[in-house]
């Protein structure tokens, strides 16, 4: 097939769908939906093909397609978008995407669904919402979505409602480093890769999964800077083909190499002792634990040298305060992912980078920022808060254990739906609202995913798709695209306050509509009608802005705006061009920096290497520690995942254009291991654990270690309506078991599989 804009107008996805795009109740190509309309001027707005959210110029060319280019104003996204958000148009226009809401006629994931109006669609969710809340309380009902502004208005609604248990996807993906953050810092905390001289990668693969910011700044640390990379990861990733050097790490034994770090900077007295005499609280009991953790006890766990851990160690001692070790993001998942992420950054904590160029920050949102300048330098957005939301009583389901604490206001601990669901722990679930969510490709054990949607008594799921979770809900509800909606200002402060905003692009195709609109409405129909006092979105832009016309029309028209010098505390020729941009700048110290202004929101309020909180929350976990895991038999490979460039986890495999670009995950598999199974490259090939079984081909390579196996991530759908992804593929959620990891709450990606030739 042509790769092609116009091809893809024309029949997007009709290589693959057949007749039952046209049987398929609610798609556009049910509706007949003829050309585009919309602006043909360029309009400011927001990617939304992944999470990162990149800032974009859109306009409808031609009543025919739309052009999708990046905003040259935000700088560091380089006025460029990904391949990912290139396939905007495409998602558009897909005659499989779901323009009417639809109501199950049949068994739960039967597929036979019928066409209905909003208003019978929201009669339906309130009366059954209404009916489980009087009969077993607001708490029986679950509320879950993508994070990001989809959140936001689906969140209020839950708490309108009454339910306190509302979920992100942070335990499927990004929720270990926030929590461990959380519990040193007492904030999330930023990478500056851009200007970093020395960076160690624990399988962050930025070349992959890209995030436009951080990935041109991984690009220009090591094209401009000469910065030196050096990746521990069990494949030959993208990240690890641009690396100076590459560690075929044993699966789940990161952490003992970034412990094997911390003694070495400690033991060899490369560490930036000022620096942790002033801000470092629990350094000795650190020191003491890590005593142990030599570069020869690594060695014998991850198969990495004793003398090039040694020697990486001094190169980046040598480096700081420019130098960084990425926390990541999706590593190697173990259950000691706590400890993992507490150790990556306890090794930045002693190079002394915070609040320096090419190390780690905080973002610097307006109002602290104008404290610092002394004036008004940025406008502070306001919150529409809402007033008497009715008291929630009951407890989370994710509540049941206090060493959960930091993860309970950072998105929940999603997969305890399961317990709740399957076994009525700590309470029964009875009901599941989805937003954007899909928790059948982004959890783990799929069929457990299965059986708790099959035990609710009313799922209701509002997509874009029918998504593999969605096909097992009563009501779908169609969200438009991010090209068609606007939403408020967002805030995307980094080293200086920003804000971004996404506007429509595109007139309405069919009868969809935008989630803020539909918690709204819905929640006037579950007669909450107080709680939801705005007009319209223009409304909440104002009342952001506080009825300042000019600053929304900039931020309109200009799309992002950022206001002020980016600011580094610790930074002296930062803080120097700051102070010259403002007169009534907080004086500075000696040395020309506001060293002495950086806290941390922890009870120290100092970075806490030992902490009696997480120690009180989790008993034996105060200090960081080394714990041996087992995540397969002996007879068993190890099996990884990871993102690809082209696609974004579970959300993009049917969208047409990225659905021809890669529309498979082949199975790596080492060649010796390969030769002993008597496996080629292309071979169709059977990966099965006592968790599920799935059937894919093997690819073939020396890029894999050879008791390790991999397989990109969000393939193997198993729901008919997504003809393009149904059955192509390995299907990673149906591999990994149902466990929870101390603390932090995520789920496993790690696990031991077998393999076998077809």
């Amino acid at each position: 097939m042509k790769l092609d804009r116009r091809t893809f107008i024309k029949g997007a996805g009709a290589s693959t769908a057949g007749c039952m795009l046209a049987s398929l109740p609610g798609s556009i190509a049910a509706l007949g939906a003829g050309p585009v309309s919309g602006s043909a001027k360029h309009v400011a707005s927001i990617c939304e093909m992944c999470s990162t959210r990149c800032p974009i110029s859109a306009r409808v060319v031609n009543g025919q397609n739309v052009s999708i280019l990046g905003n040259d104003k935000a700088k560091s996204y380089g006025g460029a978008v990904c391949a990912r958000g290139g396939a905007g148009h495409s998602l558009l226009y897909d005659k499989q995407r779901i323009v009417k809401p639809l109501k199950r006629v049949g068994e739960r994931g039967e597929g036979k669904w019928q066409e209905i109006d909003w208003q019978e669609a929201y009669e339906t969710i309130a009366k059954n919402l209404n009916r489980i809340k009087q009969q077993h309380g607001a708490e029986s009902v679950a509320f879950s979505s993508k994070s990001g502004s989809l959140s936001n208005h689906f969140f209020h609604l839950a708490k309108a409602f009454g339910s306190p248990n509302t979920f992100t996807h942070a335990t499927t993906c990004p929720g270990g480093y926030v929590v461990a953050a959380k519990a040193m810092f007492g904030s999330k905390a930023k990478r500056d890769l851009g200007n970093s001289k020395y960076i160690i990668n624990f399988g962050h693969n930025l070349y992959e999964g890209i995030n436009m910011t951080e990935t041109r700044g991984l690009m220009k640390a090591q094209s401009d800077k000469g910065a030196k990379l050096v990746v521990f990861e069990p494949r030959f990733s993208i990240v690890a083909d641009k690396a100076d050097e590459w560690y075929a790490i044993k699966p789940g034994t990161d952490i003992a190499v970034a412990l094997s770090i911390c003694h070495v900077l400690i033991r060899d007295n490369l560490y930036d002792r000022e620096f942790v005499e002033q801000y470092v609280e629990g350094f000795d009991d650190f020191a003491k634990e890590v005593e142990a953790y030599t570069p020869q006890w690594a060695e014998a766990i991850c198969d990495v040298p004793a003398e090039d851990i040694r020697r990486i160690t001094h190169e980046l001692a040598a480096a700081a305060p420019h130098a960084v070790v990425d926390f990541g993001h999706r590593a190697t998942f173990t259950t000691e992912e706590f400890e993992l992420r507490r150790a990556l950054f306890a090794a930045n904590v002693l190079i002394g980078n915070i609040e320096r160029k090419g190390g780690l920050y905080f973002g610097k949102k307006a109002k602290n920022y104008n404290k610092f300048a002394g004036e008004m330098a940025a406008p502070v957005l306001a919150k529409p808060g809402v007033k008497n939301l009715p008291k929630i009583e009951a407890k989370r389901i994710d509540m049941v254990d206090e060493q959960y604490a930091l993860i309970w206001s950072s998105g929940g601990i999603y997969q305890s739906i399961l317990t709740a669901a399957l076994e009525a722990q700590p309470y029964q679930l009875r009901a599941w609202v989805m937003s954007r969510t899909n928790p059948m490709q982004t959890m783990t054990d799929r069929a457990k995913v299965v059986e708790a949607l099959k035990a609710m008594e009313f799922v209701v799921a509002c997509d874009v798709y029918i998504s593999e979770s969605a096909a097992y809900a009563d009501i779908i509800l169609p969200e438009s695209t991010y090209l068609e909606r606007d939403e408020e200002i967002a805030d995307k402060s980094g080293k200086n306050p920003a804000y971004y905003v996404r506007q429509q692009v595109v007139d309405t195709i069919g009868d969809t509509k935008p989630s803020w609109l539909i918690w709204q409405e819905l929640g006037h129909q579950l007669g909450l009608s107080q709680y939801f006092p705005w007009e319209n979105m223009q409304t909440l832009q104002l009342f952001q802005v506080d009825k300042d016309a000019a600053l929304l029309s900039k931020i309109k028209q200009d799309g992002w705006v950022s206001f002020g010098k980016p600011l580094m505390l610790r930074e002296p020729s930062m803080v120097k061009a700051f102070t010259a941009q403002y007169p009534n700048a907080k004086p500075v110290d000696a040395d020309g920096t506001y060293a002495s202004q950086l806290s941390f929101k922890t009870p120290s309020g100092k970075i806490e290497l030992s902490s009696s909180k997480v120690e009180k929350m989790a008993p034996g976990r105060g200090v960081i520690k080394y714990r041996e895991v087992t995540m397969k038999k002996a007879d068993e490979l190890f099996f990884i995942q990871g993102k690809v460039a082209v696609h974004t986890n579970s959300a993009t495999h049917n969208v047409p254009m990225l659905a021809n670009l890669m529309s498979n995950n082949g199975v790596w598999i080492h060649p010796v291991t390969a030769g002993h199974l008597k496996i080629t490259s292309g071979d169709k090939v059977r990966i099965y654990n006592d968790t599920g079984s799935e059937e894919g081909h093997a690819l073939v390579t020396p890029g894999i270690r050879p008791d390790t196996v991999f397989a990109y991530m969000g393939f193997g759908s198993k729901n008919k309506e997504l003809s393009r992804a149904t059955g192509r593929g390995v299907h990673c959620g149906n591999l990994l078991p149902h466990v929870i990891s101390p603390v932090t709450g995520m789920n496993l990606h790690t696990t031991g599989v077998k393999i076998a030739k077809l």
